[in-house]
């Protein structure tokens, strides 16, 4: 079972850590929108970052799609409201923005400067601030006002077209490239970087994060094996992307599935051995596409023999790159992220635990998401929590 990650010592529910973490001291104020800049935020507040949230009157993004009130990405936050179309709300922005080290906002181009808090009023306000600004295609070029979702932004990266089976038309991998990979995670990575640079000028400065520049960096091995012609079939047909069979996932007798990933030669010769085929002198050779459709039959004729928990203890004692396929919902019980606490309880719900680990300034245990309808503090008590620094 996970471990618990409820309140700890010092630290109420929705409210900041205890001061652990390697980002402990660190002040972000995250403006309240979908995805991307949450699950970014989430990182800098698992890390120890005190995290302060900003609604609209109301509640976050007033219930929109994907923005689920206390779910895993609103974690380790505290939360105030302010409507930032008023004088008087743009006015207590900018007063938590002058005590603040990090200010994270996801509105299209330009919006931030009409409302009266773009960086150039910021910067006069706390020049050492990195303000983290989280689009779809980036505060320039011909679609950065444009509207779009991850599957847009991956494909226009070049990210989408080569995902899916042979034959068939791409297959967007949920929303995890995009929004999290290419956007929320190189989110925090810009942060980090930013704060880090700040040390050595005293400086903050613009951290300009784009979905699409981000999925296209997560394809920068996929270029390499394009420029030395690794990659050069169809979709579908190449190493990767499941036309090798000895790198693909195959249906078990219970309809389960097993994620086979043996491309060395000594990983298949254990594949070889664990489906009872090492002695078979009529399978294909490994590396030849020619024969990888029946050489994919007959492991498919195999794994269809017996059940997925059946496959994985056979596979246990053998070094050949087989695992069971997990739903979300039961990767928590298999024994290694139990023995490890990738999964942790926070509030009664199970989620992903932070990472990653640190020996000397372990991320402090994960609190549940503020009540955006109890928990609401006024700006005045975030300000008295963070006394000014200059």
């Amino acid at each position: 079972m996970p471990s618990e990650g409820g309140p700890g010592p010092g630290r109420a529910p929705g409210g900041p850590g205890p001061g652990g973490g390697p980002l402990a001291g660190v002040r972000v104020v995250e403006l309240a929108s979908l995805a991307p800049a949450p699950f970014g935020c989430m990182v800098l507040a698992d890390l120890g970052a005190d995290v302060v949230r900003v609604d609209r009157p109301g509640g976050p993004a007033a219930g929109r799609l994907a923005a689920p009130v206390g779910g895993p990405l609103q974690r380790g936050r505290r939360v105030t409201a302010l409507d930032l179309k008023s004088a008087d709300g743009v006015a207590d922005l900018l007063r938590l923005v002058e005590r603040a080290d990090v200010l994270v906002e996801a509105y299209r181009p330009g919006v931030a400067e009409r409302l009266g808090f773009g960086p150039e009023t910021c910067r006069a306000r706390n020049p050492r601030l990195v303000y983290a600004r989280m689009t779809g295609w980036g505060q320039d070029g011909p679609l950065a006002s444009r509207a779009g979702h991850d599957i847009d932004y991956i494909a226009v990266a070049g990210a989408l077209e080569p995902l899916g089976r042979a034959g068939e038309r791409p297959h967007a991998p949920l929303n995890l490239i995009g929004d999290f990979a290419g956007g929320g995670m190189l989110l925090a990575v810009g942060v980090l970087a930013a704060l880090l640079e700040r040390e050595r000028s005293g400086a903050g400065q613009v951290v300009d994060a784009a979905m699409v520049d981000g999925s296209a960096l997560l394809t920068a091995f996929l270029h390499g094996m394009l420029s030395t012609g690794l990659w050069s079939a169809p979709r579908g047909r190449n190493l990767l992307d499941g036309g090798a069979p000895f790198y693909d996932t195959y249906r078990t007798a219970d309809g389960g599935f097993v994620a086979v990933g043996a491309l060395e030669p000594a990983f298949y010769a254990a594949l070889l051995t664990g489906l009872g085929l090492a002695d078979d002198p009529d399978l294909p050779a490994q590396y030849d596409p020619a024969g990888w459709d029946e050489m994919r039959r007959r492991f498919a004729e195999r794994f269809a023999s017996r059940t997925r928990d059946e496959w994985t203890a056979v596979f246990a004692d053998l070094d050949a790159c087989v695992a069971p396929v997990l739903a979300p919902g039961e990767a928590h019980r298999h024994p290694h992220n139990a023995a490890r606490g990738t999964f942790v309880e926070v509030g009664g719900e199970v989620q992903p635990a932070p990472a990653p680990r640190f020996d000397r300034t372990p991320a402090p245990p994960p609190v549940p998401a503020p009540d955006p309808d109890r928990d609401v503090l006024p700006v005045s008590s975030v300000l008295e929590a963070w006394p000014p620094r200059h």
